[in-house]
């Protein structure tokens, strides 16, 4: 099966400016917060933390619905739908996994704690179990699973902390090309900057990110980047600095449907052209028709303020789950910089 994120590809490094969009569905909260990270279902008692099996329900839903281009998932979830259960065969999604799990995502029990320390880098995934199943696999195996994955980094301005960091990402790099497995690149904003001011923070990712990647041939350059959106400015710098480089961003917290949509088709129109969406896919009243409505405003189909507006009148023509807000409450803007 033709993968759109291939096609996309191949058009926006022809021209980068031909409208394209890549939407990605991060289905990984296993990875960072454990039993209560999946988001929640309402049953007869009221609301209760979602299990796993219909964690991974949601991620069989919005595959099948063949609109976001990439399904981003822990190495458990994506041995049992993309190896055991072959879902991705036959959809023109690509299956992608968290590829590491540095201290600055882990999340479970007490968000406060090692979230608050300066990043460490650390890796639970394995590439073989991701492409094969199993430690060891020979190279003709390692088609049958995810050939792709999100790499994430966090950079403090804090020598001994980024030198280690720089050096996992580049054994990783190494790994992944010998094998064959495509990545990503996140780079968070500092989680525990050492001497850097707030306003220094865009300025310093976006440098960071154009010196580590000016060593690296193309053969183990990430396809995209993820990064936070710091405003106009800086997405601007950084998505005109080379046009061969895909700058995409993190869809951040939940916030409201506006801030969603908002965040999306501001970040496009100042040069992104790849988004993330996790927290607020996973937490929206009807996933199906909020990742409807992001498509649209990525392809410029309705502004955020109509697509808020469309997606209300989805949820009351399905006549699901309440939404969560009023329309006019929904249609504040709470967390968008600038």
């Amino acid at each position: 099966m033709e993968k759109t994120l291939d096609l996309k590809l191949e058009r926006l490094a022809a021209d980068p400016h031909c409208g394209d969009f890549i939407l990605a569905d991060a289905k990984d909260a296993d990875m960072a917060f454990g039993v209560g990270g999946l988001g929640t279902e309402v049953g007869p008692q009221g609301p209760r933390p979602r299990t796993l099996d219909e964690f991974r329900d949601r991620i069989r839903e919005v595959a099948q619905q063949q609109i976001v281009d990439i399904m981003l998932m822990s190495v458990s979830s994506s041995d049992q739908l993309v190896i055991r259960e072959k879902l991705f065969d036959q959809l023109a999604v690509t299956p992608a996994i968290r590829a590491n799990d540095a201290t600055d995502i882990w999340l479970a029990g007490s968000p406060g704690n090692y979230a608050s320390e300066p990043s460490r880098p650390f890796r639970t995934a394995l590439l073989d179990h991701a492409m094969g199943g199993f430690e060891g696999c020979p190279h003709e195996e390692r088609h049958r699973g995810s050939r792709l994955g999100l790499y994430s980094i966090t950079l403090n301005h804090d020598l001994d902390r980024d030198v280690a960091s720089l050096q996992a990402y580049a054994e990783f790099r190494r790994e992944a090309e010998l094998k064959g497995f495509r990545h990503f690149l996140e780079v968070f904003a500092p989680n525990a900057p050492r001497d850097l001011p707030p306003d220094k923070m865009p300025q310093f990712v976006n440098d960071s990110i154009v010196r580590l990647l000016a060593g690296v041939a193309r053969a183990g350059r990430p396809i995209f980047l993820k990064i936070p959106y710091f405003g106009p400015a800086a997405m601007e710098a950084l998505a005109g600095h080379d046009r061969s480089l895909i700058v995409g961003i993190l869809g951040g917290s939940a916030g409201t449907t506006h801030d969603a949509f908002h965040l999306l088709g501001e970040a496009k129109r100042y040069g992104a052209r790849a988004a993330l969406f996790g927290r607020k896919i996973n937490q929206a009243e009807n996933q199906l028709e909020f990742v409807r409505h992001l498509r649209l405003v990525a392809d410029d189909k309705l502004s955020p303020a109509e697509a808020v507006r469309s997606y209300h009148a989805a949820l009351a023509k399905h006549g699901g789950p309440a939404p969560k807000r009023a329309l006019a409450d929904d249609l504040v803007l709470t967390e968008f910089p600038g």
